[in-house]
């Protein structure tokens, strides 16, 4: 049943009201950690006895900490690239064939969704022990894969259900192949699914903490590992100008991906 809010009258003001003060209540963490970055406190203290950019060229001069931003960014890349192309391929078999098992299928590429985080790390942790892959670069982008694919094969498997598959029997009859089918036809009328998919992946890799901690080494770890292990041993602004930089990146992809959306549709 939709709501007519022209009915409403008070009501309508009220349901703003209580929509307003969630977004504040989940968003004015994030502006002090903001204001803290900027605080020339060297302990977190809010509000701020005053304001320097100092912790941004700390955190930006430390070899420490660009290091976890650079692997962060790696690994992240990495996973975008492989969850994406796997999740096209996964994707296109399961909407374009039919076969036994298919609903299993689908289930067990949808189960580092519903398993809990923890679970999944241990699990990960001791098999990839045995294998000599925690703290290296190959461990961080699997276990990152196989939480993001899922993302992936969701968001490309909506596209290509709403994707007219005549098209591409249009295509078969004027005598195209099927790889040409698939990138001139099927890849740009599904390229938002695509593109939502890999923005999904990054940002899933990107803000990643509990599987990172397990796979991370001494000399090996993300960004989000860094903000954890440091938060535990001391209070340094640092911690809050990166984790605005998290932030503020993360945000950046959202508006990005609405700014193509919207354009794609005029």
């Amino acid at each position: 049943m939709l709501l007519d809010y022209d009915r409403l009258g008070g009501w309508r003001w009220g349901l703003v009201a209580i929509g307003s003060a969630v977004m504040l209540f989940l968003l004015l963490p994030i502006v002090f950690i903001a204001a803290l970055s900027f605080g020339d406190s060297q302990w977190l203290v809010f509000p701020p006895p005053g304001w320097t950019t100092q912790w941004y060229q700390q955190l930006l001069t430390d070899p420490v900490w660009v290091n976890a931003l650079l692997t962060s960014a790696k690994v992240a890349v990495m996973v975008t690239l492989l969850s994406v192309v796997l999740g096209l391929l996964a994707a296109l078999g399961l909407a374009r064939s039919r076969f036994f098992g298919k609903s299993a299928l689908q289930a067990f590429f949808l189960t580092p969704m519903v398993l809990p985080v923890v679970v999944l790390a241990v699990a990960l942790y001791a098999f990839f022990l045995k294998l000599g892959l925690t703290g290296t670069l190959t461990g961080f982008v699997i276990g990152h894969l196989i939480i993001a694919l899922p993302f992936s094969i969701i968001t490309i498997g909506n596209s290509l259900q709403s994707f007219d598959s005549a098209l591409e029997d249009a295509a078969m009859i004027c005598g195209a192949g099927p790889l040409e089918v698939k990138w001139r036809v099927t890849l740009p009328a599904i390229r938002l699914g695509l593109f939502a998919a890999a923005i999904f992946s990054f940002l899933i890799s990107w803000d990643e903490v509990v599987l990172s901690i397990f796979m991370a080494s001494p000399t090996l770890q993300t960004l989000p590992v860094l903000i954890w292990s440091t938060l535990r041993q001391d209070l340094t602004p640092v911690i809050a100008s990166a984790s605005t930089l998290l932030v503020a990146f993360t945000v950046l992809l959202m508006l990005l991906a609405s700014f193509l959306k919207k354009g794609s549709r005029q």
